[in-house]
């Protein structure tokens, strides 16, 4: 569950790039990275596909297309350290671990840290 606060920037600040993947009229999936241009650098915040959606690429098309509209040569991300899916998926596409972010999630699971050097 995100903070309400972190909720209403990721849908409303500048500067953050959103994306949205319709199936049917119905949001299937998202994704939404906050650019940091002093930085070189974006973060990408979440991505999330519904269930029904998962293992048909969609991920993979709304990943590559934010990445098309972020002006910066590092992209960071983190994910939960037991989501194999998805480390390979980001694997897949040139990202390499960067970090560790210890007890990170509510359950108190680690996140890893991924960073893509374009």
């Amino acid at each position: 569950m995100w903070p309400l606060f972190d909720l209403v920037g990721v849908l409303t600040f500048p500067g953050v790039v959103r994306l949205k993947a319709l199936h049917a009229g119905k949001m299937a999936g998202f994704i939404a990275a906050d650019v940091r241009r002093h930085e070189d650098l974006a973060w990408i915040s979440t991505l999330g596909v519904l269930p029904e959606f998962r293992r048909q690429g969609l991920g993979s098309r709304l990943l590559l297309t934010c990445e098309q509209q972020l002006p910066v040569s590092r992209v960071r991300l983190s994910v939960r350290a037991t989501n194999d899916p998805a480390i390979q998926m980001y694997t897949r596409y040139g990202y390499r671990q960067h970090g560790v972010w210890k007890r990170y999630y509510s359950d108190g699971e680690d996140a890893l840290v991924l960073e893509k050097t374009r």
